[in-house]
């Protein structure tokens, strides 16, 4: 086959792929435009997920009437005069590639009036040829109105994603430019709902509000970047923003916005210099939530890395790593001091350390609920290791046959055979297990055929409420029960649409929650294991689960809710056990189908072999 250039048609699909991937890269290039063109009111009106229609209305200085064909060609912009203007890129659109690009996939309407004319102008373009061009009566500023995006090309718009994913990319956009221009007033609709509304005041804590919520808004400080010898006049790198503290967290990095000169960037360096600051102070596998802007001069920045700009590179990165790294570490010192830890574990309920005892480190532990005694004529009683059938132990041991007060979750508890004797196997995947204790109140310990047997008593009533719930999944008949109050919660607008989207899903879990107005939903119900928790904490919780779910098949849905509801009412460690207690569970982990792993794929118990044991004393050659 012969070379030959290419027809215009085909260069503008091409250029078209590189810079339009979805109806959020439209909103995107629309929002540059207006930033770029000094507006303080910029509006979004989207319908069916961007597919149907995006309209953006600005009232920045406009498209002068003799411009505005001129606006729609390739490569055609106000932005750069010259090769040298690529070193200091200061607006945040240059290419001049996104209206030929966004007009050869779509039916583009541009209705503009400039500052200086006294009349405004209409064009329409039909796949990158104009077919209709008048002068019209608008007020100042420019209204882009994108229609059928990627309706003549199929094998685009079959690779959309579902209406409730584009809308979610579209709410993500905006969020993130109204975080970046807090005195711009942002005002986003979808389908005739009002998703943002932002004041445009220039605050950006009134922003962070809008669209995350005031409560979380509450557990975020100011960024205050530390003096340094470099920053005592004019600092050449500034960092702002706010940092959430640390019980503010997230399952992913996606809660980390990171903004350079203004512009949202997608930079994994960055990120982790705003995860490494965090170091010890969060649990592993949880993510900070942050809100960080760099400015750096504009000379030491290339934003010419991608077509959509959404990747830069410094002239030195360290810095700007180290910089951003300070300016957070800095914060969460101020706000959130790292204090020492105790030399010893301390439980959910009232304990305070005592003297150790035989060298063994010792607990005080005082019953809250009704702050009666364990066991005899003293108020507290030291817990070690729960003496069943362990002679000589040096832990005095509660011996409570009443687990009223276990919060055990909905367990059925049998009557306990004796200490010592074996539990019965019902003939599942587990040996028949003698109770022997608990350690280090987290840990069952139990003697089987194989040897030692350590249970995490945690992971396996994990294991035991998850199960039985899903059952109750399978037949319909899930337990709810109504709360004595609502409960309001606040989410951010992209997950309240999430949440929208996952409600019948939720109900027949046990939830009854509907909006309530604004990004609040009430909460009626709950499924009857969360009665006794913090049924606000665990709603975002579930909403950070299903957003960061890669699979739509309600099935795996139910299951990641149900995983997380049972990680939270499971018995955690650091609780005191009693022998029913622990016989009970040991009960039901061994009716459960995967009774080895908890729902979250973690092990219930480690064996330590027989032959293990007698290898580290000696007793095998």
């Amino acid at each position: 086959m012969p070379i030959h250039v290419l027809s215009d048609a085909v260069v503008s699909r091409i250029a078209a792929g590189e810079v339009v991937e979805r109806p959020a890269s439209v909103v995107k290039e629309m929002i540059e435009n207006a930033l770029d063109a000094a507006a303080s009111e910029i509006k979004i009106e989207c319908l069916e997920g961007g597919r149907r229609m995006i309209r953006i209305t600005d009232n920045g200085h406009g498209i002068r009437s003799s411009e505005i064909e001129l606006a729609f060609a390739h490569h055609a912009t106000s932005k750069l005069q010259s090769a040298d203007d690529l070193d200091t890129i200061k607006t945040l659109g240059f290419r001049g590639e996104a209206l030929a690009s966004i007009a050869s996939v779509s039916v583009v309407s541009c209705a503009s009036r400039h500052v200086d004319d006294p009349v405004g102008s209409l064009i329409r373009v039909d796949g990158g040829v104009t077919v209709e061009q008048d002068q019209i009566g608008r007020p100042q500023g420019t209204t882009m109105t994108v229609e059928h995006l990627f309706g003549r090309i199929p094998a685009r718009l079959k690779f959309l994603k579902s209406n409730q994913t584009e809308r979610g990319h579209l709410d993500g956009v905006v969020m993130r430019y109204a975080m970046a221009y807090p005195q711009v007033r942002f005002a986003l609709t979808q389908d005739g709902r009002s998703v943002i509304q932002t004041s445009g005041n220039g605050s950006l804590r009134d922003v962070l509000i809008e669209v995350t919520g005031s409560l979380d808004v509450q557990k975020m400080a100011a960024i205050e970047q530390p003096e340094s010898a470099e920053s005592n006049h004019s600092p050449r790198i500034r960092v702002n923003g706010f940092v959430g503290l640390p019980e503010l967290t997230h399952n992913s990095r996606s809660k980390v916005a990171i903004f350079v000169n203004g512009r949202p960037v997608q930079d994994v360096r960055l990120a982790t210099a705003v995860v490494q600051a965090y170091h010890t102070l969060l649990m592993v596998g949880r993510y900070p939530v942050a809100v960080v802007m760099v400015q750096v001069p504009s000379d030491e920045v290339d934003v010419n890395v991608h077509p959509a700009k959404s990747e830069v590179r410094f002239t030195d990165a360290n810095a700007v790593f180290g910089a951003i790294q300070r300016a957070v570490r800095n914060t969460l010192l101020t706000h959130s001091p790292v204090t020492e830890a105790p030399s010893s574990i301390f439980d959910v309920e009232n304990r305070i350390p005592t003297p150790a005892i035989g060298g063994s480190t010792a607990f005080a532990i005082q019953l809250a609920a009704d702050q009666t005694p364990l066991s005899g004529s003293h108020s507290w009683e030291r817990v070690g290791i729960q003496r069943n059938a362990v002679p000589g132990a040096q832990f005095a041991v509660p011996d409570r046959s009443d687990v009223s007060r276990s919060g055990l979750g909905p367990a059925t508890l049998t009557p306990a055979p004796q200490p010592g004797a074996p539990i019965p196997h019902p003939g599942t995947h587990l040996p028949a297990l003698r109770l022997l204790g608990q350690l280090a109140l987290t840990y069952i310990i139990a003697e089987g055929p194989e040897g030692l047997y350590l249970i995490d008593q945690h992971a396996a009533h994990e294991r035991v409420l998850f199960e039985r719930v899903m059952a109750q999944v399978d037949l319909g008949t899930v337990v709810s029960q109504p709360l004595l109050d609502p409960v309001p919660v606040e989410v951010p607008p992209d997950s309240a649409r999430v949440l929208d989207d996952q409600l019948p899903t939720l109900r027949d879990l046990g939830f009854d929650m509907d909006r309530f107005g604004g990004n609040t939903f009430l909460v009626r119900s709950v499924p009857s294991v969360m009665m006794q928790d913090d049924v606000a904490g665990s709603i975002r919780e579930i909403v950070a689960d299903i957003e960061s779910s890669e699979t739509p098949l309600r099935k795996d849905m139910e299951a990641r809710v149900l995983r997380r509801v049972c990680k939270r009412m499971a018995i955690k460690a650091g609780r005191v056990l009693a022998l029913a207690e622990m016989q009970a569970l040991v009960r039901d982990l061994e009716a459960c189908e995967s009774p080895r792993t908890c729902p979250h794929g973690r092990p219930t118990m480690i064996q330590i072999s027989s032959s293990a044991l007698e290898k580290q004393f000696g007793r095998m050659g």
